[in-house]
């Protein structure tokens, strides 16, 4: 065995050896990027469809994963979808709780309100999965 073949030789994290520590941390990045969109993406879509539940606790798991990995993204174009992410739940969420009074309006402006600002929440997710596929910043 020479020293030429082990170069292409992939390591435990699938890598091969010779490849730069910033492309790892920015698939690592791109990794923690697709699993927190996700479980956005399945929170906003069970909002907008009548009949679908998921759990807030979802919502509440992504949050924290942006928070925690947000400052791994510093100086990176990652670094704007975690802000984007950050930024969708707690507007989304600031919206909800202003909106909470028109559902005791006949139920009607409520389930409005709500389902337009779960269409923003979608939308934003979508977005976001969207330019992130492209590798582009938000």
């Amino acid at each position: 065995m020479t020293a030429d073949s082990t170069r292409d030789t992939p390591t435990l994290a699938g890598q091969a050896a010779g490849e730069p520590a910033a492309a790892q941390a920015e698939d690592a990045l791109k990794t923690w990027g697709w699993a927190s969109y996700l479980l956005h993406l399945i929170v906003a879509v069970a909002a907008v469809l009548p009949s679908a539940q998921a759990s807030i606790c979802l919502l509440l798991v992504a949050f924290i994963m942006d928070l925690v990995k947000r400052d791994d993204a510093a100086g990176t174009w990652q670094a704007t979808h975690f802000s984007w992410r950050l930024r969708s739940v707690v507007w989304a969420g600031v919206l909800y709780v202003v909106t909470i009074p028109l559902w005791f309006l006949l139920i009607l402006p409520g389930w409005i309100a709500w389902g337009l600002i779960s269409i923003w929440f979608l939308y934003r997710i979508i977005k976001g999965m969207a330019r992130m596929n492209a590798g582009r910043p938000v």
